[in-house]
């Protein structure tokens, strides 16, 4: 800029001079942003994808589990060339579900038991199904925070579960996970079960020992707990059994044994127990890590194990015919078209629900 385009140098005012100024730097040093520029990741092949897995590299095995969370067409595809290539190579883990009523202190136990299994010379990864997920399309990420001692270690994976928009969506890619983790090396599987209701019965379809997390001092023992959850249990942990609640830990765990005894004998022949424990001072936690070793042993020997993880592989693809189905019918043009005239014309009474149920279908196999 030039002196003279300061008005003030003009030859009106006497005894004013302006200098030129200098031109406005940048306020950040484009040298130092570029380093914060976040460059796009190389593209890896199929190859590359499951020789990183196999080598037990995180990084990779993390951008296969985001490949298949993807609802892209071309991202599928890849993920399920992947699994199928690592399938040879999984199934050798222990799968352990784990549930709990609100407050029990699931994340602490979890992080407690995954330490004392590393320290045993395993590698421990823990997934989380969040059906609550749907609501916000979001995904639970505040495992990693809580277990932060186990976050750091070599030999942990910690995978919370992304919003798939049914608890359906969430169970197949956490089965999936599965896959691609014990291909890396994961000889212990834990699932974490983030919400309450329906999610005890996926997890239990997808693992080989369920372990049920209670809290004793909270009110009557057995109020508000499902007959179905307890059926479902190889064993229940009572914790925070520390400081004045030991005593009513031991009178809890003597009500649960008691409640365990009125039902039949599983098809394992496992008979379940109940343990307490404190994962906050980190005791018991190695007398559940031997019951489950215990229980896969007893059920190995008797053939239980391997009849379970067949049952579980076939009852997986009957749920997937069953997921892709519903998907497709919703997902036809000519049903997306139908669907809210036939909804008006149910809550008008004009048609009764079976007839409108009848009608779609037919509009459905009419246009396959």
């Amino acid at each position: 800029m030039n002196e003279i385009e300061h008005p003030e140098n003009s030859d009106k005012y006497k005894g004013l001079k302006v200098n030129k100024g200098t031109d406005r730097m940048p306020s950040v040093n484009p040298d130092a942003a570029k380093k914060f520029i976040k460059r796009k990741k190389k593209p890896l092949s199929i190859d590359e994808y499951v020789s990183g897995i196999l080598k037990g590299d995180v990084m990779i095995l993390s951008r296969a589990v985001t490949l298949l969370e993807s609802s892209r067409p071309d991202h599928q595809k890849t993920a399920q060339e992947i699994i199928s290539k690592c399938l040879p190579y999984s199934g050798k883990s222990i799968r352990i579900g784990i549930t709990g009523v609100p407050g029990a202190g699931k994340s602490t136990f979890i992080e407690a038991i995954g330490l004392n299994i590393i320290e045993k010379g395993h590698k421990v990864a823990v997934l989380a199904i969040d059906p609550s997920s749907e609501r916000s399309k979001g995904s639970i990420l505040g495992d990693k925070t809580r277990m932060e001692k186990l976050s750091v270690e070599k030999n942990a994976y910690i995978r919370p579960s992304a919003s798939a928009g049914s608890l359906g969506g969430v169970a197949r890619k956490t089965r999936e996970t599965i896959i691609l983790c014990e291909a890396a090396g994961f000889d212990t599987i834990i699932i974490e079960t983030v919400g309450v209701g329906q999610s005890e019965t996926v997890v239990h379809s997808m693992v080989d020992f369920f372990l049920l997390l209670m809290l004793a001092g909270a009110g009557d023992e057995l109020q508000g707990i499902k007959r179905g959850i307890m059926e479902l249990a190889d064993a229940i942990a009572i914790n925070k059994a520390d400081g004045s609640n030991i005593e009513k830990a031991l009178q809890a765990k003597a009500q649960y044994q008691s409640a365990l005894h009125l039902f039949p004998l599983p098809e394992s022949g496992w008979e379940p127990k109940v343990k307490t424990c404190s994962a906050l001072n980190n005791t018991g936690i190695g007398d559940i890590w031997e019951m489950i070793n215990e229980y896969v042993s007893l059920t190995k020997e008797n053939g239980f194990f391997d009849a379970n993880r067949r049952d579980q592989a076939k009852y997986r693809m009957l749920e997937t015919i069953n997921e892709t189905l519903l998907n497709d019918f919703y997902q036809h043009e000519e049903i997306k078209k139908a669907l809210t005239e036939y909804e008006k014309m149910v809550v008008d009474a004009k048609i009764s629900s079976y007839q409108a149920a009848k009608e779609l279908m037919e509009k459905y196999y009419k246009h396959l």
